[in-house]
Parts: structure tokens; C-alpha cells; sequence
């Protein structure tokens, strides 16, 4: 398999009763994705486009439609996950456009966003490097990628009382953990891996800040 032909994700395919049980344990509590909104919306001018990369559910992307004039885009490779995106947005009564498509080959023109944000999903890229380098393309100057994602430096203690949290029951909240431990927490990439990354790609630099138990890497594309 080459590289252009490579699987685009790490791990399990989210798609059929995997996408909807991650959907349904992700949807319990919507206030992650609405401080995340809020901090992308203050960064943006009004009618600003917004790509929501491996868009999942569209959480993200809903939260941020509601907060003022923006167009959103969202791009994810899981059929179920646009399927059950276009579903919660209807709901929502918010514009959502929605593609299928791989992180490192994105389906759009040069230059067609103000910004690019990518929740809890960077880790499960299989070229994360050729994401950046996507990422920047479409990009138009003066705009900026976000990337948050779990710390894999985040202490054992501090992932379960992060999962201890959440509005799960208890069989859910075992089988949280046990990806945490055993899944997500291999995948993730390191503050110094970020950054290198970054380095190593069209913007250059990046500037990475601690959130709880995973990083925000921000990414701006020079005018």
C-alpha cells in the first residue's frame, strides 16, 4: 500500500454501532464542545468559513453555528458519522455542509477557510504530518488551524477523574477507561512531537498551551 493509498485512520473503524455508541456517550454533556466554540467564534471575523476536521457527530460544529454567521464545513471518512452529524444539525436548525474525506488528501480548493479546528481526533490520523501540510493549504492567509487532543503525558490520575466526569454509566465509564489506557493515550502525540511537527511544515511554528489533560495546538498561517 503506498502512501497516498494508506488508510487514513489508526485504530477501529468508527463506523455502524461504534460511531453511534461513541455519539451517544460524546452527546451526554455538549459543554467541552461549546467552550471550545467560544474560544474559536473570538477568533473569528462574522461570516467566516470554518472547516470542522473529522467532524464526528458535529458537536463542534454545531455549537460553533450557533454563536454567530459562520459557515460551516465539516469533513470526516466515517459514512455513519455524516450521517449522524446531518441528523444532529437538522435538529439543531443550523447549516452544516458536509463532505467525506481523508485529513491528508482533503477534498478542497487552496484557500477555502478562515479556519481549521480538529477535536480529539488528530491522534487517530495515519499521516499526521501530510494533515499540517493539508491543513495550511486550505487555509487562507491570515487564518489559523486549532488542534486539540489528548496529552499523552497526562498522569493516570488525571485521565480518570477526567473520565470519572463524564455523565456515563458504569458499564460505559469502564469501557471509556479502558480506551483511554489501552487505545487513545498510545496514540497521542507528545507536546515536543507537536511541535516538531509543526516546525517541520508550511507554518512553521505553533504555539501549544495545556488543557486539562490534552494540549491546544494553535497553527496561523502568515498573510
Amino acid at each position: 500500500m503506498t502512501a497516498s493509498q494508506a488508510k487514513p485512520y489508526r485504530g477501529l473503524s468508527m463506523e455502524g454501532p461504534i460511531a453511534a455508541w461513541y455519539a451517544s456517550n460524546t452527546g451526554k454533556d455538549r459543554t467541552p464542545y461549546v467552550r471550545t466554540a467560544e474560544r474559536v467564534a473570538r477568533q473569528l471575523q462574522p461570516d467566516a468559513e470554518v472547516l470542522d476536521l473529522a467532524c464526528g457527530p458535529g458537536y463542534l460544529a454545531i455549537a460553533l453555528a450557533k454563536l454567530g454567521r459562520f459557515r460551516l464545513t465539516g469533513l470526516d471518512v466515517s459514512a455513519s458519522f455524516l450521517r449522524i452529524a446531518a441528523r444532529e444539525a437538522n435538529a439543531a436548525n443550523v447549516p452544516l455542509s458536509l463532505q467525506k474525506g481523508d485529513a491528508a488528501a482533503m477534498p478542497f480548493a487552496d484557500a477555502s477557510f478562515d479556519a481549521v479546528m480538529c477535536r480529539a481526533a488528530f491522534k487517530n490520523f495515519s499521516q499526521p504530518a501530510r494533515a499540517i501540510a493539508e491543513m495550511y493549504r486550505v487555509l487562507r492567509p491570515g487564518g489559523f488551524a486549532l488542534i486539540i487532543d489528548l496529552d499523552p503525558d497526562a498522569s493516570a490520575q488525571a485521565i480518570r477523574q477526567e473520565v470519572d466526569a463524564m455523565p456515563l454509566n458504569a458499564i460505559n465509564r469502564a469501557l471509556t477507561r479502558f480506551t483511554f489506557k489501552h487505545m487513545l493515550v498510545k496514540r497521542a502525540h507528545s507536546r515536543e512531537k507537536l511541535a516538531a511537527m509543526a516546525e517541520a511544515s508550511p507554518f512553521g511554528a505553533a504555539e501549544i498551551r495545556q488543557d486539562g489533560v490534552g494540549l491546544e495546538t494553535w497553527l496561523r498561517k502568515g498573510t
